[in-house]
């Protein structure tokens, strides 16, 4: 009884599904896209092919290179040329790297306008930083803060008083050091250079990587269940097999209601800090692909955010006890159809 007293208190997950055409102009695929701002890995799968497109392959190959910078002391985000120079003329991507989202302190700086500071704290950090914020909606064991810095505030200007408040916490009181991952669209290194002219930084680009498969057993996958329609690509995405004998193990996964068997197909990835401007770029490529394709033909794209970002889908917090690794699939049609599907963690109510 006790054992499904506690199974009865599991905590869900959300998902999401949206089925419509990209003809369509209330179709809302590139607007969800720029919602999830933090990506960490995007998967595609292509049937029918046993290598990797040469254009498709050069899209992936041509996201936007990003920035490690070790040790950042966080009062750097608050240089006035910094400040001028990317935040306030573009997007700066930038977001803590290493840390752990329920154990050590986090913080991104907000693009697309938003022009926000998010920490995610631990109470010790939080009462030295002495800023207002709020008790993580998601905390029950631990106490860990969410704080929330409008960097268009008229105060937070440099030079004015909520400004020079938390750029003397940052310096003297706190003095929170981490290890960065940083883009700006547009304008790159270009825009970034009075940041980087002070730090210890690595230029990275996303690692792309390819895998062939062949004699790929798949459901019907315009009326299959999205749960178990995920499973599915999520299992070939990890290369896990789907054709194990019932008898060969205590526990199985098998691919339900199979509709066809693909002889060959094509898995690519990449791997980095994504900017949502190169995946709606890679997305309009594969829609061109699949008018040259196969009338039967189809693509899936599935993009997976960091698990550690103090900011979820919008402008939403962190899920910090039960994880709610944010991600999307899209997977698209020939005839312009597609089918979205958003999901979150625990904590958390519907995309937006």
């Amino acid at each position: 009884i006790k054992m499904c007293a506690d199974l009865s208190r599991t905590q869900r997950n959300l998902l999401v599904c949206e089925r419509s055409s990209f003809l369509d102009e209330k179709n809302r695929v590139s607007s969800q896209m720029e919602q999830l701002r933090f990506n960490y890995k995007v998967s595609v799968l292509l049937p029918e092919y046993d290598s990797a497109p040469s254009h498709l392959e050069s899209i992936l190959n041509s996201f936007s290179s990003f920035y490690l910078i070790k040790q950042l002391p966080l009062y750097e985000l608050l240089d006035k040329d910094f400040l001028q120079s990317a935040v306030y003329q573009g997007s700066v991507y930038g977001l803590s790297f290493r840390t752990r989202i329920d154990e050590d302190n986090c913080v991104a700086l907000m693009p697309n306008g938003k022009h926000h500071l998010v920490f995610s704290l631990d109470k010790d950090a939080f009462e030295t930083l002495g800023l207002e914020g709020r008790p993580s909606r998601s905390n029950r064991t631990s106490s860990r803060y969410e704080v929330t810095v409008d960097l268009r505030d008229g105060s937070m200007a440099p030079g004015g008083r909520s400004y020079l408040r938390l750029r003397r916490a940052l310096m003297s009181h706190l003095k929170l050091q981490m290890d960065f991952l940083i883009s700006h669209h547009p304008g790159g290194g270009a825009s970034l250079r009075p940041l980087l002219s002070r730090c210890d930084w690595l230029e990275r680009r996303p690692e792309v990587s390819r895998r062939g498969l062949s004699r790929l057993v798949r459901p019907a996958l315009r009326s299959c269940d999205p749960h178990d329609l995920l499973e599915w690509i999520g299992a070939v995405d990890a290369a896990v097999s789907l054709e194990n004998s019932s008898s060969d193990f205590l526990s199985t996964l098998t691919c339900l209601e199979p509709e066809a068997t693909v002889s060959r197909a094509m898995s690519m990835s990449a791997c980095g800090l994504l900017l949502p401007q190169d995946l709606q770029h890679l997305v309009e490529e594969l829609r061109c692909y699949l008018q040259q394709a196969q009338t039967d033909s189809w693509a899936s794209v599935t993009v997976h955010g960091f698990t550690d970002s103090p900011v979820s889908w919008g402008d939403g917090g962190r899920d910090i006890l039960t994880g709610g690794h944010d991600l999307y699939n899209l997977l698209m049609f020939p005839d312009h159809t597609y089918r979205l599907h958003l999901a979150t963690g625990a904590q958390k109510t519907c995309p937006p």
